[in-house]
């Protein structure tokens, strides 16, 4: 049986963490958490928006000519005509554009959670605050 040694007598090194619980989270994993918590949470009270695809890009795409250069948006809806045949309605949360305006996690969430409440908004054709009695409250 071949004998180990224990120099330091404090005992055999165990894992870091335990198995069920993630070593780390990247920025862009912790972002999409966010992204879905909201988009769940909406779900739960208009449950059309099941069939809505929510989805997360790093910046916006450059297209010349459609946007202001003053204005970067945080979010879009791309609706199921102009994202071509056989698809839902989609809205797309930029997270570079949201991580700048954003320096806290709690910041970060309440405003992916404003940007998600204003696209379905938009989507439904109500106003925020018809979407999420709490919308804009701190």
């Amino acid at each position: 049986m071949p004998r180990r040694r224990d120099r330091h007598g404090r005992g055999m090194r165990g894992p870091i963490a335990p198995p069920q619980v993630p070593l780390s989270v990247s920025r862009s994993e912790a972002f999409d958490d966010l992204v879905r918590d909201a988009a769940d949470r909406l779900e739960r009270r208009w449950p059309q928006l099941t069939e809505v695809e929510f989805a997360v890009q790093d910046v916006p795409p450059a297209v010349p000519g459609e946007q202001d250069d003053d204005v970067v948006p945080l979010g879009r809806l791309v609706s199921a005509g102009e994202a071509g045949q056989g698809s839902s309605n989609r809205i797309v949360i930029y997270r570079r554009p949201v991580e700048i305006r954003a320096k806290t996690r709690d910041e970060r969430a309440l405003l992916v959670h404003e940007v998600v409440v204003e696209q379905v908004a938009e989507l439904l054709g109500l106003s925020p605050e018809n979407v999420d009695p709490r919308y804009g409250e701190d």
